[in-house]
């Protein structure tokens, strides 16, 4: 394939999966309309079975030796991909799963494996009438957080001696939404915590590192690293080697999370998940090529510097925005303090919010979660508009038995978003739907959820439950895994 035709064709499969043309977002502000006061307990309105939601929610025994996970009637779900798995390249699925986007790419293009070069072999007719056109890549990351002498890579081409990176899982989906595992190998390795990250209309992924460790800690000890870490990497989707471990140290050193970007601008935004945090600009110098570098803004509110936006939010609340450039927003130093980036932006007057983590574009906006935010501490999700410079604070969490602690945020083909619960005890997959009603869609009793995607198919769900992510410090920790999910999407709002 080209590079003209690749680039194309990714360009396709990223408007496919719903990164161009984003369905609307109107439930979120819909929540507005709920007249409970914050901290008074569940507020927003349930969607029961046929009027949005899927019903009561009962543990789906063939997972049963992964936990207890729930489902409503008529859905099944597959563990695609197990931590301690063997890869098809012969080495074992890392832990800590976490981050994760699909892409659509052409059904020949993984079909080599990387070892023996063996044709591709799931059991089946790929021309049986039973499965959809064109195989789905699901990039992930991996938040592994183990320490020198423990920390491992898993994978060759490494940046540091970090056990975390990326992973490729090419999958086929069949037109009832059912998915089976092809091909499994390592993308990204030696980076460290890379927690969420974000799709390109490029069709690549960037991986978020979430921590600003280096070769030094405060006291100037070596702490067993190489290199410096808190940086953004670029994984393309369809190329089958291992990509090249480029740190984008203009888009900042920090504790990075999750990255939305705006396909009219080609502006990328950033969250961080530390408190107090930034949200973040960058302005690429070339929108089709980002390792060349660019402007990293951090984003202020007019009239109000050093705004604390964690309490006393008004529903509903709006603020005209401005932006602060990031005047050094890297440093070669390998002892790095947390907030290095951040106490640059509040210092010209830049906002403050409680643990930003998912970020997604849509409705020409982008979405983004506190994930402590709110007088409770229970979560905010905040829309910000680009074209009009104004933020809105679309949902505050009165309770964490409404909405606990949201991570991760996706959309679905047919409108109705999904949030990743990432609290204490079991946590869930709550749906929402376009008119501002919420309904519980999964659960499990392991760990937090991420990386919720849809395929561009739009009839299966993948989705991970985290896992241990100190495995060499834990090894008796949970293993993460990922599940693909299907069922009547159709009877619901999702």
């Amino acid at each position: 394939m080209t590079g003209i035709d690749r680039r194309n064709f990714l360009r396709n499969s990223a408007a496919a999966g719903g990164l161009i043309l984003a369905p609307s977002l109107a439930g979120l502000i819909s929540c507005n309309n709920d007249p409970a006061s914050p901290g008074g307990g569940p507020s927003l309105r349930k969607a029961g079975r046929g009027d949005g939601g899927y019903g009561p929610l009962a543990p789906y025994a063939p997972l049963a030796d992964l936990g207890i996970i729930t489902l409503p009637a008529g859905f099944s779900a597959v563990a695609l991909s197990r931590a301690g798995d063997m890869m098809t390249d012969g080495r074992p699925v890392p832990y800590a799963h976490d981050g994760m986007a699909a892409f659509l790419v052409p059904g020949d293009r993984f079909d080599e494996d990387l070892q023996g070069g063996q044709p591709d072999d799931d059991g089946g007719d790929d021309d049986d009438g039973e499965r959809e056109g064109g195989r789905v890549v699901l990039v992930r990351n991996h938040e592994v957080r183990d320490v020198p002498p423990i920390a491992k890579p898993f994978g060759g081409n490494s940046y540091d001696r970090a056990g975390g990176g990326v992973t490729k899982l090419v999958v086929q989906v069949r037109r009832d939404g059912s998915a089976t595992l092809l091909r499994h190998r390592a993308a990204l390795s030696g980076t460290l915590t890379n927690c969420a990250g974000g799709e390109t209309p490029e069709g690549s992924w960037l991986t978020c590192e979430e921590t600003v460790a280096g070769p030094r800690d405060e006291n100037g000890l070596d702490t067993g690293w190489r290199q410096n870490h808190g940086y953004v990497f670029e994984v393309p989707a369809a190329d089958v080697r291992q990509a090249e471990p480029i740190p984008y140290k203009e888009m900042g050193r920090f504790d990075h999370e999750a990255v939305a970007v705006d396909p009219r601008t080609g502006y990328v935004y950033l969250t961080e998940d530390r408190t107090p945090s930034g949200f973040y600009r960058f302005r690429p110098r070339n929108r089709h090529q980002l390792q060349r570098g660019g402007k990293l803004d951090m984003l202020a509110i007019v009239g109000r510097r050093e705004f604390d936006t964690s309490k006393n939010q008004p529903r509903g609340v709006r603020y005209r925005v401005r932006w602060v450039t990031i005047d050094q927003p890297d440093s070669d130093d390998p002892f790095l303090a947390s907030g290095f980036v951040f106490n640059q932006g509040l210092a010209k007057g830049g906002a403050g919010f409680a643990r930003l983590e998912g970020c997604w574009y849509g409705d020409r906006s982008v979405y983004f979660n506190s994930t402590s935010g709110g007088d409770v501490g229970a979560g905010q999700i905040w829309q910000y508009v680009p074209s009009q410079e104004l933020l809105t604070l679309v949902y505050e969490s009165p309770s964490f038995d409404v909405l606990n602690s949201p991570d991760n945020i996706t959309v679905s083909p047919r409108g109705g978003i999904l949030l990743c619960e990432d609290g204490a005890g079991i946590n869930f997959l709550r749906g929402l739907t376009r008119d501002g009603r919420i309904f519980d869609f999964a659960s499990n009793d392991q760990s937090e959820w991420a990386g919720a995607c849809f395929s561009p198919q739009g009839n299966t769900l993948f989705v991970n439950v985290q896992g241990e992510t100190r495995p060499g410090a834990n090894p008796a920790g949970t293993k993460g895994f990922t599940l693909a999910i299907w069922g009547p999407w159709e009877e619901g709002a999702l």
